[in-house]
């Protein structure tokens, strides 16, 4: 027994030594490049066929060809890699997306190319590099990691490679060649791949496909490390290791000792499982970028897609195997479609769900139900398992979600797929009716089709707009109302329901249950062939499926993995295929919008009204039409960024005089309007100054008629001392430094003019020139909280923070007992230097961050616990420092987004209006748009809800002086109009203007209090 345990204990040194290696690898390349290298086992197993085709095939002594793998061929591949794949990626700021995706393409690639040159066969005939002694390789391990730890810790080049690693572009200014420390360090990681490689070929199969997945699920030793500690990862090596060799020993009867030996054969899978579902995430940061906007698919692609996908009909004879395959491929890639391309989350481990379709298929259909019956039952029972990889998708990105997708693909094809206890006897058949080719492949197109009906119709639809917001900035999606966590969910669970599908039909088009066809290194293919194509377009698996089959369907296995893998290598240099492929709408230009569509265009000229349209020049011979009559207050000056009515009437100096009275227009006595006098540029953006000709170029629609019982604004024609009240004198912000002194000038001494509206039903409308009151959407419940009160009275404050307190891990105190109140109908503004901690104080009012301790309460209620959509449905709208908008929609979907109740279609517009993005410009893609657009953008997605309290984190950033002053009236509108607007800014003038109460921050507390 003694000498039993010795020799497991032996066994599993040498097991856990080659897994030491890999780690000390991965741990390496990441920190020298930031990059988890999947393919790390593609190259180990590249350089295992290399040597045995040096000593084998070749002839050559093991010595010499050891040296020639180790020093030359798996230090120079990591080289090549370096230099054509990563370093371009790294120059060009590449994230997380771009290198995760690169080196699935890069593992893609090297699997296809070791296909092609040596087969697809297992070869047992590997050479033994340190013969069966395990403790000369546990001491190649141990050594190898004492000389990288010295060298990391003690040398200069240690020093530069974590700076490398911290700052690249930092690290160059100060003199370190960035270049040479990462080249180091991947030729050092391949080093070590290429010998983790040759250790364990002798030992384990040597083919294309079973080493780099088995070198995969030795990540675990590294995520356990948490990619930084050396000693940490050969510890956790040689323990698992032993512990799975000692784990042989184990025969139990029945089908639990068949599952525990499964257990025990595959250690290093469990650990990888639970290294990737509950151990901290590695790397967890958004992975997947929103694509670029795709052209809508023409009719005539989609007609010649139908075409060519019944052409086998009309020309293949009765065998169609190779084509059946590609209707059932298309439904699996669907998924991805669903869950990388509109969701924006990484799936590595659809090939597992899409394999438990087909098998659950045929277990079904086993116990007596009918196949078409049991591929529905299938897929009913497959959906629920999503949540494997949805639950830990709440919380995890990037890398982090893609090792647990990954981490579920690999654990489903291990101890399901390859166990007989699971697959003994499966067999799957085709519906009765169903039998030939030709029949199959109809019911399969069915299918295809009704699935991509779903799809698209979810894409058109709130939850497809949510999705993509989710993709495109998750921070700002939850803050405009989306559940992430239920949308994350629903995603992966419609996915994993979708390759179930897919994989039920693929098993019984070829009625029979191949494991190997639903092995992990399918998935990786998979989500790289969609995503080099073009994740966020239904053509894409149409494509895919078809490319994936044909070029696998020739005699040279591999073509179509190596085509693959060579594109997803380039990414970020290449588009996407498919949506660059498809044809661009025409576009003109008009001189309200700038560029739009053709039939953007003639849509907005059907919408003009008929003054408008009398100036278009006729068909050759026919009388010039008469001019247009001139502009009246109620059309609308297209280039100004804002309607007309929160703009200042013509020939009226700026105003700065505060919000305006309950009754009261905009306009009209106290309403301000932001002084243009003596305000600099922002300098904040480079871009700002280009961006201000733009706002010429941007339309709206006129705004609407007044509603009855509304107080009318002071039109641009008519004299202010006419509304009753005398107009504001000219003075510049210069004089008005203190909050209060932008009260009234005609209110009584001590009055205060931030008392809310009386209240009204229903919501506000966008103003007009013509006499509609400028106000965003109404005080939720139909008036604010002051409705009723005596003038003299202050407004109850809706929002309430008291000793709020947030302390960061590490002992960082960011907020210190503080408190504050937001009163209804008044501006608040939060001021003080950067690290003050007004965003951290912003981001606990919104629900992104929850405090270490205190409470947020809103009209008495504690809130302190909700997420930050749910306070969004509560009625706090927000918008964030860095622009939070969604590049891949347009500009009223982004709104849209935000949008919540019954009348999603009256709010939507009334913000649009009130921003002025009624116009043509609402059909533009944000993505390209200018600075001060977005700006509008994200404050009417915060106004589409109808909010009562309203949180801009420096919405003034990187805008002109001309949109500052637009910026501060609508402002004082909304607060005019009841809300609670709370501004954390860095322009003192825009804050001395609309603020009637401003906090001063230092340190975490509220030092200082001005205003009434």
């Amino acid at each position: 027994m003694a000498s039993l345990t010795y020799d497991l204990v032996l066994a599993g040194l040498a097991v856990g030594s080659a897994a030491a290696l890999t780690g000390i690898g991965l741990i390496v390349t990441y920190r020298a490049t930031g990059v988890l290298n999947l393919a790390h086992g593609a190259v180990a197993m590249i350089c295992a066929y290399v040597l045995r085709q040096l000593v084998v095939e070749w002839g050559w002594s093991l010595p010499p060809a050891a040296l020639v793998t180790l020093l030359v061929v798996a230090p120079g591949v990591g080289l090549v890699l370096d230099r054509a794949v990563f370093r371009p990626l790294a120059l060009a700021g590449a994230g997380p997306a771009q290198t995760l995706v690169a080196s699935i393409g890069v593992f893609v690639l090297l699997v296809g190319a070791a296909a092609l040159i040596w087969g697809g066969g297992a070869r047992d005939d590997a050479p033994v590099l340190l013969g069966d002694d395990p403790w000369a390789q546990l001491a190649a391990a141990v050594a190898l990691a004492c000389l990288v730890g010295a060298v990391t810790r003690w040398t200069r080049f240690g020093r530069e490679l974590r700076a490398v690693v911290d700052n690249r572009p930092l690290a160059v200014l100060s003199g370190i060649p960035a270049d040479r420390v990462s080249a180091a360090g991947w030729a050092f990681g391949s080093f070590t791949a290429g010998l983790t490689g040759v250790l364990l070929a002798p030992y384990v199969r040597l083919d294309p496909y079973g080493m780099p997945l088995l070198v995969v699920e030795v990540i675990a030793v590294a995520v356990v490390a948490r990619m930084r500690s050396l000693p940490v990862a050969v510890v956790t090596a040689l323990a698992l290791g032993v512990a799975q060799a000692q784990l042989t020993r184990l025969h139990p009867g029945g089908w639990p000792g068949e599952l525990l030996q499964a257990v025990g054969a595959n250690l290093f899978v469990v650990a990888l499982l639970v290294a990737a579902l509950v151990l901290p995430g590695v790397g967890d940061t958004d992975a997947l970028p929103p694509p670029r906007a795709a052209p809508r698919v023409p009719p005539g692609v989609w007609l010649v897609a139908a075409v060519l996908f019944l052409l086998p009909l009309g020309f293949a004879g009765e065998d169609l195997t190779t084509a059946v395959q590609v209707p059932a491929l298309a439904v699996v890639l669907l998924s991805l479609v669903v869950v990388s391309g509109r969701g924006g989350q990484i799936a590595l481990g659809q090939a597992a769900y899409a394999g438990l379709g087909a098998l659950f298929t045929g277990l079904l259909t086993a116990a007596g139900l009918p196949e078409l019956v049991a591929l529905g039952v299938a897929v009913l029972c497959v959906a629920p398992l999503g949540l494997l990889t949805g639950r830990p998708a709440i919380r995890r990105h990037g890398l982090a979600l893609a090792l647990a997708t990954l981490a579920v693909g690999v654990a489903v094809s291990r101890f399901v797929f390859a166990q007989p206890y699971a697959t003994a006897g499966v067999t799957l058949d085709r519906p009765a009716g169903f039998g030939h080719d030709r029949a199959y492949y109809v019911l399969e197109l069915v299918l295809l089709a009704s699935c991509l009906l779903l799809v698209a119709a979810l894409r058109r639809g709130r939850t497809g707009r949510a999705l993509a917001a989710l993709r495109d900035h998750e921070p700002g999606a939850e803050a405009a109302g989306v559940p992430v966590a239920r949308l994350k969910l629903l995603a992966f669970t419609l996915g994993s329901a979708l390759a179930a599908l897919g994989g039920g039909l693929l098993g019984m088009g070829v009625r029979a249950f191949d494991p190997d066809a639903f092995d992990p290194v399918r998935g990786l293919l998979w989500f790289a062939a969609v995503l080099v194509l073009g994740a966020d377009t239904l053509l894409t698996p149409l494509l895919a499926a078809t490319l994936l089959v044909a070029l696998d369907a020739g005699s040279h296995a591999g073509v179509a993995a190596a085509l693959i893998g060579l594109l997803a290598t380039l990414t970020g240099r290449i588009p996407p295929l498919v949506p660059a492929l498809l044809p661009k709408p025409r576009r003109t230009t008009t001189p309200a919008s700038g560029p739009t569509t053709t039939a953007e265009a003639a849509r907005a000229r059907a919408r003009r009204p008929p003054a408008s349209r009398a100036s278009a020049p006729g068909p050759p011979g026919r009388q010039p039409p008469a001019p247009a009559p001139p502009e009246t207050p109620t059309t609308r000056d297209a280039t100004h960024p804002l309607p007309a009515a929160v703009r200042p009437a013509a020939g009226a100096p700026p105003n700065t005089t505060g919000p305006a009275r309950p009754g009261e227009g905009p306009g009209q006595g106290g309403h301000p309007a932001a002084p243009a006098e003596g305000h600099r540029t922002r300098g904040r953006d480079p871009a700002a100054s280009a961006d201000a000709p733009s706002r010429a170029a941007e339309p709206a629609d006129e705004a609407p008629p007044p509603r009855a019982g509304r107080a009318e604004a002071t039109r641009p024609d008519e004299d202010p001392g006419r509304t009753g009240r005398p107009s504001a004198p000219a003075e510049g912000r210069a004089k008005s430094r203190h909050p209060a002194a932008s009260a009234d000038a005609s209110s009584p001494a001590g009055e205060p003019t931030d008392e809310a509206p009386p209240p009204r039903a229903g919501r506000a409308e966008a103003g007009s020139a013509a006499g509609g009151r400028v106000s965003g959407p109404s005080v939720a419940g139909g008036g604010g909280p002051g409705a009723g009160r005596s003038s003299a009275r202050r407004p109850q404050a809706r929002l309430v923070a008291r000793r709020l307190s947030l302390t960061y891990p590490g002992g960082l105190t960011a907020l210190d007992r503080v408190d504050l109140d937001l009163r209804a109908g008044a501006v608040t503004a939060v001021v003080g230097p950067n690290g003050a901690g007004k965003s951290t104080l912003f981001d606990c009012l919104a629900g992104t961050l929850r405090p270490t301790a205190g409470r947020v309460a809103l009209d008495g209620v504690d809130i302190t616990t909700r997420a930050a959509h749910t306070r969004h449905r509560l009625g706090i709208s927000r918008t964030f420092q860095q622009l939070a908008v969604f590049p891949s929609l347009t500009v009223e979907e982004n709104v849209r987004v935000g949008a919540r109740g019954r009348d999603t279609e009256k709010a939507v517009e009334q913000a649009l209006r009130l921003v002025g993005l009624a116009g043509p410009v609402r059909r533009a893609a944000a993505a390209g748009l200018p600075t001060g657009t977005l700006r509008r953008v994200e404050l009417a997605r915060a106004l589409a809800a109808g909010p009562h309290t309203l949180l801009l984190d420096e919405p003034a950033a990187g805008l002109d002086a001309g949109e500052t002053d637009a910026l501060a009236r609508v402002l004082a509108a909304l607060a005019a109009d009841g809300l609670a607007v709370l501004v954390i800014e860095h322009d003192p003038d825009l804050v001395a203007g609309i603020a009637r109460t401003v906090h001063t921050m230092e340190g975490g507390r509220i030092v200082s209090r001005s205003g009434p």
